[in-house]
């Protein structure tokens, strides 16, 4: 199995508690937690703390956590110990053996589950023994020695065009390493044997270590998640939204007779119109009785379950009407009793601001906010790929 260690303690100097600090609305260790979970190849994700906080937080987004003896956990400690103390724990507790270890930066918001996949299927076509994520240097490179400053990637006095500047010249950014347990256990060192390399992209390559990096890969991160093609929908046949948080921002407005009202977010209405235009069905499923869930499905001329106490079963029922099966099946929910349901449909997805809970759950999470344009992220991705442009 390949097992994906994240080390994170609760002390740092230049960023108190950086690691547990939210970067767009989720914790820093969470993102980390989040790309082992949503990659393909990982099957075990092991938080190594000895910090509460981070504990709970790691829990809730679905990891195991390794509690960290203190001695592990100084300013200066190195991160090779407690990899092998997490490691150890556990191969104790699993039969099931380790092919290779993910290790994880938490301060690396940035990375994608795709860079892991693709480091880990590189890692086993090389016969890798170990693994590290950089980014490429380009252009003229030097060195100060104690006796002088020396180029290191040309010829200073015969100088080229920088495209043709001979090699590769590789930074580790620190986002992530993966070796053979051997390694570790041999050499105490997270490289070692047959070392090969995982570019990534320099923008994806950022790490939190001050204040100002937040603010930064916050950025970098909104853009990202704008502009990121989203899991392969061109065979989704059926959409189906939770309401509460989902197409409304989870507020309710109570006037003085009891009535109440929500917000809703014109785009998603106009995202769903279009879905159904393609040929897509659309359905809403919402645990609460309200006038106002019937008057908002009946305006988008859906179908609406209202009082569902078991979506999963409601989804299942849905389907079998309409001959769709559930890997053909979207459900975007956001809280924890929507859990059952993504479980069974082929594509999960989470709004941004949903529970942890559920954003380990899924597959995908929209750039928005429900109620704010989150479903209309979901209804322009399989609209997109059933027309072949994100397929």
């Amino acid at each position: 199995m390949i097992v994906a260690v994240i080390p994170a303690r609760g002390g740092s100097k230049g960023l108190p508690r950086k690691n547990v600090l939210p970067v767009r609305g989720i914790p820093m260790i969470a993102r980390s937690i989040l790309h082992a979970r949503r990659s393909r190849s990982v099957d075990l994700v092991v938080v190594s703390t000895e910090d509460d906080e981070i504990s709970s937080i790691s829990a809730s987004y679905g990891a195991i956590v390794v509690p960290r003896p203190a001695e592990l956990a100084s300013d200066d400690a190195p991160s090779e110990p407690a990899i092998r103390h997490a490691l150890d724990t556990v191969r104790r507790q699993h039969d099931d053996e380790v092919e290779a270890v993910v290790f994880l930066q938490a301060t690396s918001p940035i990375r994608q589950p795709t860079d892991i996949d693709g480091a880990i299927e590189r890692f086993r076509q090389e016969g890798a023994d170990s693994l590290f994520a950089a980014r490429r240097v380009e252009g003229f490179v030097w060195k100060r020695t104690p006796s002088a400053l020396e180029p290191l990637t040309y010829d200073s006095r015969h100088r080229r065009r920088r495209q043709e500047i001979d090699g590769e010249t590789w930074e580790e950014n620190g986002s992530f390493y993966i070796f053979r347990p051997w390694v570790l256990d041999e050499l105490g060192n997270r490289l070692g044997g047959r070392i090969t390399v995982w570019p990534m992209h320099p923008l994806d390559s950022f790490q939190v270590d001050g204040p100002e990096d937040l603010e930064l890969v916050a950025t970098l991160l909104a853009h990202r998640e704008a502009t990121s093609p989203p899991p392969p929908m061109a065979h989704v046949e059926l959409v189906v939204f939770d309401f509460d948080g989902v197409l409304t921002d989870n507020r309710v407005v109570v006037d003085e007779h009891g009535k109440e009202a929500v917000v809703c977010d014109r785009s998603d209405g106009w995202g769903i119109a279009r879905l159904r235009d393609e040929g897509v069905r659309v359905a809403i499923l919402s645990t609460e009785r309200n006038s106002v869930v019937a008057a908002r499905a009946r305006k988008l001329g859906v179908e609406c379950v209202q009082g569902c106490s078991d979506k999963a079963a409601a989804i299942r029922e849905i389907a079998d009407r309409h001959g769709t099966a559930l890997e053909n099946v979207a459900f975007v929910g956001n809280d924890v009793n929507d859990l059952p349901a993504l479980q069974i449909v082929g594509v999960p997805i989470a709004v941004h601001d949903a529970r942890p809970e559920v954003l380990a759950a899924t597959i995908a999470t929209t750039p928005r906010v429900g109620g704010r344009g989150a479903a209309r992220d979901v209804c322009d991705w399989v609209t997109a790929s059933r027309k072949g442009r994100l397929a």
